[in-house]
């Protein structure tokens, strides 16, 4: 009689069978049972509770912890905050120094930190959200959006609520002047001609993402010069225009022609235009939000990274077409829906292509 013993050692299965040989069985362990993979984010200045970008990611690093049973903390999912640039390098080195197996870069900002601790720690893997990574790493997956796609539809909004108005502008507030936020102003611009190529889109910068004061201060002149509805792409700064609209919706009827309207950015806003009208009624200056699906795409990656799956060395782009990208439109009338379901449908058939770039 033939004799067998089976054993295990390392992950691989060893079977003997007297008198024949040994033959050797890969044993692979499905690397969704590990209980042990870990997350953190690095987040651009704002911290997690900026009401846009950040918090955004912050709530797909929540969402995926939470679906894996992991707890806020080392060894589960948590973040490092930076309050300016020059905490980006530091904050990665934290997170490699306390294993993470997955460390998340938010913003175009934190693009060289990230690439270059990537550099020093292959065993760590990276995701920049909403930039490209300068330099090709297998160990790095860079996250983009197709946020020109969802701006398309909040010029198509702007503008069918300013003909309803009688108005021949709307306006455009940006942080910084850079690739990315203009992407915001020529998806917008282009939505806005799309309905009517003779009206006006005043646009201005704010060249931060956190001057709470200038951006106030722009919008405020905006408003005053008749455009009364602004887009706003400028992050943690964006929170002013709100206050803007609200300095001015205070005064009128929910109703009135003169009401400032603001549109948002990257997650829904439409808690920040809550405001109570001049006879204290409670109403909503947010007319639409443009929103990147942020935490459902980073939840996705991390778990490509945990079952093994991650798409190092490539760039993953979500748009209109697959769920990437959208405009909430809790606050748009019937004219301006329509409006712009045409306008999703046209990008998604690809009867339109947006453009991601100014002329």
């Amino acid at each position: 009689m033939v004799s067998r013993r089976n054993l295990v050692i390392g992950g691989v299965a060893v079977i003997i069978i007297a008198g024949v040989g040994v033959t050797l069985v890969q044993n692979k362990q499905s690397s969704t049972d590990k209980k042990d993979f870990s997350v953190a984010m690095v987040t651009d200045v704002g911290g997690v509770d900026d009401r846009s970008f950040n918090q955004s990611a912050w709530k797909g690093v929540t969402d995926w912890g939470k679906s894996h049973n992991l707890q806020k903390g080392k060894d589960g999912y948590n973040y490092f905050a930076s309050k300016t640039n020059a905490d980006f390098a530091p904050n990665f080195q934290q997170g490699v120094s306390a294993n993470y197996n997955l460390l998340i870069g938010v913003g175009y900002a934190t693009n060289d930190a990230l690439v270059e601790s990537a550099e020093k720690n292959k065993n760590t893997k990276y995701v920049l959200v909403d930039d490209k990574a300068k330099k090709s790493l297998k160990n790095v997956a860079s996250m983009m959006f197709k946020q020109h796609e969802a701006s398309y539809l909040a010029g198509v909004a702007a503008a069918t609520k300013a003909q309803d108005l009688g108005d021949n502008k709307v306006g455009f507030i940006g942080g910084m002047s850079s690739a990315t936020i203009k992407a915001f102003q020529a998806g917008y611009i282009a939505g806005v001609k799309s309905v009517d190529p003779n009206m006006k889109v005043e646009s201005q910068f704010i060249e931060s993402f956190t001057d709470t004061a200038k951006s106030k201060t722009i919008a405020d002149a905006m408003y005053t010069s008749g455009s009364h509805i602004i887009f706003q792409a400028a992050g943690p700064a964006g929170n002013s225009v709100f206050t803007s609209a609200k300095d001015i919706d205070a005064k009128l009827s929910a109703d009135d022609k003169q009401k400032a309207w603001v549109i948002g950015v990257d997650m829904d806003q439409k808690d920040q235009g809550v405001y109570k009208t001049k006879d204290g009624q409670s109403a909503n200056l947010t007319l639409a939000s443009a929103v990147k699906k942020i935490p459902s795409s980073v939840v996705k990656l991390a778990d490509q990274a945990m079952k093994g799956d991650f798409p190092g060395g490539k760039t993953v782009t979500f748009g209109l077409k697959n769920g990437g990208v959208g405009l909430t439109s809790d606050n748009l009338d019937s004219a301006e829906k329509q409006a712009v379901q045409k306008a999703t449908d046209d990008v998604k058939s690809g009867d339109v292509t947006v453009p991601s770039k100014m002329k």
